[in-house]
């Protein structure tokens, strides 16, 4: 009832001061998940769009760098309510409310095809050099870890950069997406015939389920029960299938 209560003071107000229903949101460039040039803005944000379509709302995303995207968001003198995508975290969680899942992507590490890494644990990682990107979540064990000091990381400011670091030899490991580095091998012009050199680990650090953080504000809250109600109501897995 408080949730069917939050969704009809938002329509009203939505009603009274509007763009015709339109919901924003920051996002930023992580193709194939997001991307200003991309079919339908990326599969993320496609399944955005269909959920705020399928309850009458349109959605429109505007892409910065990723801490900007972050800070917008939680920004209430901006006109966003949110950001995505974006994997849990209970730091997180803390400042936003998280949508219901809203598709997943299988994180691990790149690593030189010469020099694969074995590993059963995060422990086992110790000796090697692990590239990951600034402000970025990965998964809590791994984080912790890294905030501990006990696994030898250094950040940089893209996906990209890491892929050219690891085939470089300048670093062992980087986290990425494995959806996100085959895109990168196929388009981006610096590593063009560069895919022999580089694979993707094995084994998994987590298929990692991705969502809408929304503003924890009585409107976002009213505006993520609308997006989880469309989430219902559209085939998530054909639509990021589609665009994967």
């Amino acid at each position: 009832m408080r949730s069917i209560l939050l969704i009809l003071l938002l329509m009203t107000t939505l009603s009274a001061t509007s763009e015709d229903n339109v919901i924003r949101l920051t996002s930023l460039e992580w193709p194939p998940y997001s991307g200003q040039k991309l079919a339908q803005q990326g599969a993320s944000v496609a399944v955005a769009r269909a959920a705020f379509a399928a309850m009458g709302y349109q959605l429109k995303v505007d892409f910065f760098p990723w801490s900007r995207a972050v800070s917008l968001a939680q920004d209430s003198q901006s006109r966003y309510i949110g950001y995505f995508p974006e994997y849990y975290s209970q730091d997180i969680a803390s400042e936003f409310i998280y949508s219901d899942s809203m598709g997943s992507g299988p994180l691990g590490f790149i690593q030189q095809t010469a020099k694969p890494v074995d590993w059963q644990q995060l422990q086992d990682l110790q000796p090697y050099r692990i590239g990951v990107v600034q402000d970025y979540v990965n998964t809590d064990e791994f984080d912790a870890l890294v905030q501990q000091g006990k696994l030898a990381t250094e950040a940089v400011i893209s996906d990209r950069h890491n892929i050219l670091k690891v085939i470089n030899g300048r670093l062992d490991l980087a986290v990425i997406d494995r959806n996100v580095m085959h895109y990168l091998f196929n388009t981006d012009p610096s590593l063009q015939g560069k895919a022999g050199l580089a694979t993707f680990n094995d084994k998994l650090l987590d298929n990692r389920q991705l969502y809408i953080c929304f503003r924890n504000t009585r409107q976002g809250k009213a505006i993520a029960e609308i997006f989880n109600q469309g989430l219902k109501k559209i085939d998530i897995d054909a639509i990021m299938e589609k665009h994967l």
